[in-house]
């Protein structure tokens, strides 16, 4: 198993909100505003990471706005866009039974009731009926090229169809069928 990363993806920066350097948040917390309860965030895009201190934030609409240190107009806060919010591992919570961080499931092998290998967890997305596992299949080493191009099952991140999650073994069973994308 893969050690688990020191810091933890809890958010998105988005475009910039006004003139004097406020960023758009999407918030991967629950509630979404207990991401402003971090003081230090981590932002990291393309292999590169900064740290930037939370000045101020709110709830604004359906996601967050935040004004972070050294950000002060909008040019500045356009270059943040697209980079992820990751928090130290150390100073969040412990999950709770059945709660998972999102970051410690990424590469995780998916399987359904039906007993086929979906593929593995490639990333998360964040959609208006909730969170999205995406899982991809690049088919095995017997396939042929045009089967290895990635095939994505799109499978809803919620108790109803994740089932059960096994840390030691890396595999999550999921309620999806095959068929569905």
């Amino acid at each position: 198993m893969n050690a688990r990363s020191p810091w933890v993806e809890l958010g998105r920066i988005g475009a910039p909100f006004g003139l004097a350097g406020w960023v758009h948040v999407s918030s991967h917390t629950d509630p979404p505003e207990a991401l402003l309860e971090y003081p230090e965030w981590r932002l990291a895009h393309a292999g590169l990471a900064r740290s930037l201190r939370l000045l101020q934030g709110r709830v604004h609409g359906a996601r967050l706005v935040a004004q972070l240190e050294g950000i002060e107009d909008r040019d500045a806060a356009a270059g943040l866009t697209g980079w992820t919010v990751e928090v130290e591992r150390s100073a969040l919570p412990p999950t709770d039974a059945r709660q998972y961080y999102r970051a410690d499931l990424i590469g995780f092998a998916v399987r359904n009731t039906e007993g086929r290998e979906l593929g593995t967890v490639a990333y998360f997305v964040d959609a208006p009926a909730g969170a999205v596992m995406v899982v991809e299949d690049r088919g095995g080493q017997e396939a042929s090229e045009a089967r290895r191009a990635a095939r994505e099952h799109w499978v809803l991140a919620d108790p109803t169809h994740l089932l059960e999650v096994d840390l030691s073994a890396r595999r999550v069973l999921v309620d999806w069928p095959a068929e569905l994308e």
